[in-house]
Parts: C-alpha cells; structure tokens; sequence
C-alpha cells in the first residue's frame, strides 16, 4: 500500500472516532465537539494531501481511485447525519440538508454500480461541480462544529453545489450508459 492510499485509509479510520465524539457530546462534555472538529479537520487535510501525494509521487493507483472518494463520502456523509436534528449541538444541519446531500451521494454510489455492472469498468474522475461541492460541505460542518451562528449562509451554498454537481454526475453517467449501448449497437 503506497502512502497515498495509507493517508486515504487513515481518513476511513478516523471516521468512527469522529462519530463517537458528536454521540458522546454533552454540554458538560465540550471537548467531544472539539476533538469531534480537530478529527474532522485532519480528515480535511488528509484529502487534499492524498490526492497530492499520489500526483506528484505518481503514486494513483486503483486503491486509491476508490479509496480517496470512499474516505471522503464516509466523513461527510457521516458528518451531516450526525451533525443533522440527532445532534446535541445547538447549530445544526436541518434535515433537509442531510436529506440532499446523503441522496446524492446514495445515487452517485448506485449510478457508479450500475456503471461498474454494465462496463465491468469503472473510471472514477471529481468534475469542477464535485470538488465545488465537497469544498462547501466541509466548510458547512466545520462552520456547524464551530456553532458558528450564520452555518446556514455556507450550507446553502453547500446545498446548491451538491444539487448542481448531483445532476451534472447523473447526465454524465447516462452519457457513459448510452455510449456504451450505442457502441454495442453498431460494434
């Protein structure tokens, strides 16, 4: 395992201790919220530096086309879940937003399925919508970790991007589908 993929996997472990904290989270136990934001934070940075990593050591690997967005929709998914009404935190996402956001991940992880079924292949690449939208989400729930009063600015902006991006992966992964109809037809 290359150390690209060791800083992805680390981002997947780091994901259950982060929950714990927001479980545990009580008023009388204020260091679970802010443990629960410096785990969250190294999940941040280990994002960026993994991607990093891998670009400049020429370390991509297939591991590490699925680990990387793996690490990343397990911290956020897990994040607005229990960042979402479940939380004992007075800043909170409305359900709404988790509704949004776990949905398009949930159709995002099917439609790659789907993909992977049909083509036996899959070719993972974030678009400019995704990386956008993974941007907003972090700031969200690093806002809400914060209890920063205005989260609601950044969330919606969150909201925005994730619907932008979630459409923009459903065209083109129906795009990937037809071509691959359209190529079987004439082949």
């Amino acid at each position: 395992m290359n150390i690209a993929n060791k800083i992805s996997t680390f981002r997947i472990l780091s994901v259950p201790f982060f929950v714990a904290c927001l479980i545990y989270y009580t008023p009388e136990r204020q260091f679970l919220s802010t443990l629960a934001l410096v785990i969250f934070l190294l999940g941040v940075i280990s994002d960026g530096l993994d991607g990093f990593v891998a670009r400049k050591a020429k370390l991509q690997s297939k591991a590490g086309l699925v680990l990387d967005p793996l690490g990343d929709k397990l911290l956020l998914m897990s994040a607005f879940i229990f960042l979402s009404p479940i939380s004992k935190l007075a800043v909170k996402f409305p359900l709404w937003v988790t509704f949004i956001v776990i949905s398009r991940d949930a159709i995002i992880i099917l439609g790659a399925v789907v993909i992977y079924l049909v083509k036996q292949d899959l070719n993972v690449h974030p678009t400019k919508w995704g990386k956008l939208t993974t941007t907003f989400q972090m700031l969200s729930v690093v806002c809400v970790l914060l209890q920063w009063k205005s989260s609601a600015f950044l969330w919606w902006i969150a909201v925005i991007f994730t619907v932008i991006s979630g459409i923009d992966y459903v065209m083109r992964g129906f795009k990937t589908l037809y071509a691959l109809d359209n190529h079987r037809v004439t082949g």
